[in-house]
């Protein structure tokens, strides 16, 4: 019989159940009696973890998925190991991903999301090698977090930011205060940089100026009104 392997594919021989050879891409002729053929895909393929509802270290729910691109690199152990081989891959990436998760807490989990997928692609490695798969890249696809934290976390962000603002206005009070008693003590220390102040509010125009005698016929005091 004549067999055409594609590019993409391998091909198992088994005569009378016992494996004989993988035939590479392209034309072969072997004999139909007493053998069996297996075609294998070996480009890669694309297994995808929906959302996983999982506790995080500080007893938080999130619900997390993730994907993976796994390639068959051994077809023959990916026939062979188990009955079927990218479900075992599959099931290790679940578990792998729920313990990843169970050891961070949700703050950690958000902040350093993009450390997860090598977390997570580490001992699924090992245990894909073992039925022919390679793993070629693992991504993290989504972090849903309940609608209570998210409202709760909105709540926190507005309230710290609420603080930031009082304590500028704070700080722009507390400069304003210690520069007029700055100009108290400078008024005080010299008197006349009042005078000198008020020609200046003349000189710039806007003001009033309202010469006034002190009782008892003191120093006459001068007053700018706008």
């Amino acid at each position: 019989m004549r067999i055409v392997v594609e590019e993409w594919e391998r091909v198992l021989a088994y005569r009378d159940g016992r494996f004989t050879e993988v035939l590479a891409p392209g034309r072969h002729r072997r004999a139909r009696r007493r053998q069996r053929f297996v075609r294998v895909a070996v480009r890669p393929r694309l297994l995808v973890v929906p959302g996983q509802e999982v506790l995080t270290a500080d007893g938080l729910t999130v619900r997390v998925s993730l994907f993976a691109t796994c390639a068959t690199t051994d077809p023959r152990r990916w026939h062979e190991a188990v009955q079927d081989a990218d479900a075992f891959v599959y099931a290790a990436l679940q578990v792998a991903l729920r313990e990843a998760v169970a050891g961070r807490t949700l703050d950690e989990l958000l902040t350093d999301r993009g450390s997860l997928p090598s977390v997570v692609r580490e001992p699924v490695t090992e245990r894909a090698g073992a039925v022919g798969v390679t793993v070629e890249d693992v991504a993290l696809r989504d972090v849903m977090v309940p609608a209570e934290l998210r409202r709760a976390a909105a709540e926190v962000a507005t309230a710290r930011a609420q603080g930031q603002a009082a304590l500028e206005r704070a700080r722009s009070e507390v400069a304003a205060t210690r520069a007029l008693a700055n100009a108290a003590r400078m008024v005080a220390d010299q008197p006349a940089l009042l005078q000198l102040r008020t020609l200046q509010a003349v000189e710039a125009g806007g003001a009033t100026v309202v010469l006034t005698t002190a009782p008892g016929g003191g120093d006459p005091g001068i007053r700018t009104t706008p």
